[in-house]
């Protein structure tokens, strides 16, 4: 006896066992149609097991009969059966430790939105793709954009009284400061501010893209500003959206009455850069509460308060304390690395001054304050050269580093304190690059916002990664854990007897079952 395939006029194939007697063929037994190649392989399956039943053949006949059933199985399986699993084992289970995995109102979309963001980052129709392909799950490109708009809500629309539901972006901020002030133990004692600027594959402006100063260099595109507020460690607690052209000086105290006003924040000591140092900030922060630290621009004090910093010569390490009004201190500290920083970096732009002069590129227009350009002289009506006594004289100021606060804190403590900045500058690098939060390709404000608070969930979820890694002394990098998730595969197939549908998560190497491994025991 023998299996037989016998296709139909309908397109469908029939499973049959034949047996030959007297050189005449008999259809012992029929087991049904088949309409996919599935189906036909569990029907043949059947009609072996009938045959073997029948005849009574012991196992040795059949030695190689487990490897054409594996041969089988495997030619049934295709892409559609093979999933990416990496990323939402790992960072899904990093998703839900934190908290997101609560949110309401298109909680599904957003997870994916998210967890694609962390490991394949791209634009939005890239990602729907992606969804397709390695996920199996099918978003039209006009439901993530609606989705979008209703991501964002403004502060009127919550209503806490009735206790109405929050939108994606409030509940993603509370969630986020929830987990932020846990990991600190309850203690937010210190928050760090700063801007960047986040550029659009655009040319027209809006009420919200603005042409201004860009940090990235593209001052021909519209843009928006980003503030970021994070906690000790670089946790993240807020974030909000500002006008491409405004003064980043007037975005500090907005964010600071913004949280205080939502969370019970408390006072905590403020640190920023020099560019929110302005008379008005220092008194707002002043008459609210705050105590702060912020970066000085000690080039532009008074000539006399120069002239006592240069009398101080201080050296590697060694700091000094100047008395200001009222209980507000000038700080000033000296490291030989930041000399260094500053002597190369000056020797490089003097030598781009050269050459463009050397070019006769430069023109009147050229001599200013920004930058290296300050160096810029004219002589005599056409001639343009550069001053080198200016250039000397800024090499007395290689190495010093001014910090202005109303704090108790030593000199020592706001040094250190001041230099934990570095936490938002990495965030921003993390996000730009990374992530890639810009360009930006969208025009409607809501879906800047909506995709601003999914490159603001994926980050911190990264930091959550690195926490994780860093507390297990692993080797492994966030960038290698995103690297490595793209490589962890699930294999979903149908059972041929009970059609049930089976997922099996591949054997993954070694790197990757330490990861897994990590990952299972943090969020236990």
């Amino acid at each position: 006896m023998f299996v037989r395939r016998k296709p139909n006029k309908t397109g469908t194939v029939s499973v049959q066992v034949i047996s030959k007697y007297g050189g005449k063929y008999k259809v012992v037994r029929s087991f049904g149609v088949g309409c996919t190649e599935v189906e036909i392989i569990r029907l043949e399956e059947k009609a072996r097991q009938f045959i073997r039943e029948q005849t009574g053949l012991t196992n040795e006949l059949f030695e190689n009969e487990d490897e054409v059933k594996i041969n089988t199985f495997v030619s049934t399986l295709s892409n559609s059966h093979l999933q990416v699993i990496g990323p939402e084992l790992i960072f899904g289970k990093l998703y839900d430790r934190i908290g997101y995995g609560s949110i309401r109102e298109e909680g599904e979309m957003f997870r994916h939105l998210v967890i694609t963001r962390l490991f394949n980052p791209g634009s939005k129709l890239k990602t729907i793709d992606y969804l397709y392909r390695y996920q199996g799950v099918l978003y039209s490109s006009d439901k993530i954009y609606r989705f979008l708009d209703t991501l964002y809500r403004s502060k009127g629309s919550m209503v806490s009284a009735d206790q109405q539901e929050m939108g994606i972006k409030e509940q993603v901020e509370r969630i986020t400061y929830e987990h932020t002030r846990s990991v600190l133990r309850g203690k937010i004692n210190v928050v760090f501010y700063d801007m960047t600027t986040l550029y659009f594959e655009a040319s027209d402006e809006d009420d919200l893209r603005k042409a201004g100063f860009s940090k990235d260099g593209k001052h021909q595109c519209p843009q928006i500003f980003l503030g970021l507020l994070v906690a000790s460690g670089g946790n993240p607690i807020s974030y909000e959206i500002f006008e491409g052209n405004i003064f980043e000086g007037n975005t500090l105290i907005p964010v600071l009455q913004s949280i205080e006003a939502k969370y019970e924040l408390g006072k905590p000591i403020v640190i920023a850069d020099s560019g929110l140092l302005s008379k008005r900030n220092i008194e707002l922060l002043e008459t609210s509460g705050y105590k702060y630290i912020l970066g000085a621009r000690i080039k532009s004090e008074a000539e006399a308060i120069k002239r006592q910093i240069l009398s101080f010569g201080l050296k590697d390490g060694e700091s000094a304390v100047i008395r200001k009004k009222g209980k507000t201190r000038l700080l000033v500290s000296m490291a030989d690395k930041r000399a260094s920083k500053d002597l190369h970096n000056r020797e490089r732009g003097l030598q781009r001054l050269q050459k463009k002069i050397q070019s006769g590129k430069l023109t009147k227009a050229n001599i200013n304050n920004k930058g290296y350009n300050k160096y810029l002289k004219l002589e005599g009506k056409i001639s343009i050269s550069i001053d080198m006594d200016k250039y000397r004289a800024d090499a007395l100021w290689d190495g010093l580093k001014g910090y202005l606060t109303n704090t108790r804190l030593s000199a020592k403590s706001v040094v250190s304190n001041y230099a934990k900045l570095w936490h938002i500058e990495r965030a921003f690098r993390l996000n730009k690059t990374d992530l890639r939060i810009r360009p930006i390709y969208h025009r409607l404000r809501n879906r800047i916002e909506g995709h601003i608070c999914i490159c603001f969930t994926a980050y911190c979820i990264l930091l959550e990664t690195e926490r994780m890694l860093k507390h297990y002394k692993a080797t492994i990098s966030i960038t290698k854990a995103q690297e490595i998730t793209r490589n962890m595969y699930q294999l979903s197939y149908r059972l041929p007897y009970s059609m049930k549908t089976v997922s099996k998560i591949l054997n993954m190497d070694q790197e990757q079952q330490r990861l897994y491994d990590i990952v299972m025991r943090w969020t236990k």
